[in-house]
């Protein structure tokens, strides 16, 4: 057996000498969530002891169902660290932008110590903001440079570069990075390949705790990962998985595989019947964003003696046009192609 160590996401330097002690294969570690203006968060403790291959105690988001507790093998660890370093083209210097009780949070400073390197951590007790962010990259020494975002904080960063003057400093930092890892939930597609003309190395990630973060990149499942869909759903195999997953993990994310890619629809749950057709609510959300002026949007069921149908709740900037927004949900493109 093995001991555990838990440490609090408020102290991402804490979490980085735990994982030295991860690696080293000493404890087991835990990273509780971070405190809430100055206030701890209850959080029931880890057991005393786990078995001799545990590295990493985790939380799924229960984006996937109910979040429960998971343990991860430090081979499991490795073998993503690994995976991902050899999709990006080498091990490299970290940016830590995220808290450390996530399993991206976790794999940044994880990863840091494998590839023997320190990694900047920004300071994730405070909102994330561009000058932070561009504070922090300032401190990166690193020959490849990495980080990992949601797509909340590059939405942020992208409206911030909007408004700038033509130096544009949050480009200039956004494009010093090797990759960019976007994961999370599905990103707004219009600032992916708004950030992508101008030279800023986007990698869109997928997977979740159960498969120690990120497994398929960019649509690619990384080396040694076996991604299928069944019955619809994403189902993902390998030396990631979490302990006690089994063979597979079928996830409860709709997907395709489309020239050889994933295309990831949406959540299995956020599928509604109208009109006698299934309507991904996630697919939805999807196109709306990729249209432009738009920043927010949530898509919602809304129930009629006719049976469901889509309502929109969207934020937007003055060049929103609305005719346009209808033509996208209403033309050739409409996203009803769940099946």
């Amino acid at each position: 057996m093995k001991p555990t160590l838990t440490v609090s996401a408020s102290d991402p330097f804490a979490v980085l000498k735990m994982m030295t002690n991860v690696f080293d294969g000493q404890v087991a570690g835990f990273v509780s969530p971070p405190e809430i203006t100055g206030i701890g968060v209850d959080f029931d403790p880890v057991q005393s002891e786990v078995s001799d291959d545990v590295g990493l105690i985790v939380e799924s988001s229960g984006s996937t169902g109910r979040p429960k507790r998971l343990e991860i093998s430090l081979a499991a660890l490795l073998a993503s660290a690994n995976a991902s370093a050899k999709f990006l083209g080498g091990h490299g210097q970290w940016l830590l932008a995220l808290p450390a009780n996530y399993i991206a949070g976790a794999n940044v400073l994880f990863r840091s110590v494998v590839a023997d390197t320190q990694p900047v951590i920004q300071n994730t007790r405070v909102p994330f903001s561009a000058e932070g962010f561009l504070n922090s990259v300032s401190l990166m020494r690193g020959s490849k440079r990495y980080t990992s975002l949601v797509p909340a904080q590059l939405d942020r960063l992208a409206a911030h570069a909007d408004i700038e003057s033509k130096d544009n400093a949050v480009i200039s930092a956004l494009q010093s990075f090797d990759a960019i890892l976007i994961g999370g939930q599905l990103p707004n597609l219009a600032t992916v390949e708004s950030l992508k003309s101008r030279g800023v190395k986007l990698v869109e990630s997928y997977g979740m705790a159960e498969t120690s973060g990120g497994c398929v990149y960019d649509g690619q499942a990384l080396d040694g990962v076996n991604l299928e869909i069944i019955d619809g759903k994403v189902a993902l195999a390998g030396p990631v998985l979490a302990n006690g997953i089994g063979e597979k993990f079928l996830s409860s994310d709709l997907g395709e595989i489309v020239g050889g890619r994933l295309r990831v629809i949406g959540r299995a749950d956020r599928v509604i019947v109208s009109g006698g057709k299934k309507v991904s609510l996630d697919d939805v959300e999807a196109k709306v964003l990729a249209h432009e002026g738009v920043t927010e949007v949530i898509a919602v069921a809304l129930e009629s003696k006719w049976g469901q149908s889509v309502g929109l709740v969207l934020a937007a900037r003055e060049s929103f046009d609305e005719s346009k927004l209808q033509e996208i949900l209403l033309g050739p493109a409409k996203p009803i192609a769940v099946q």
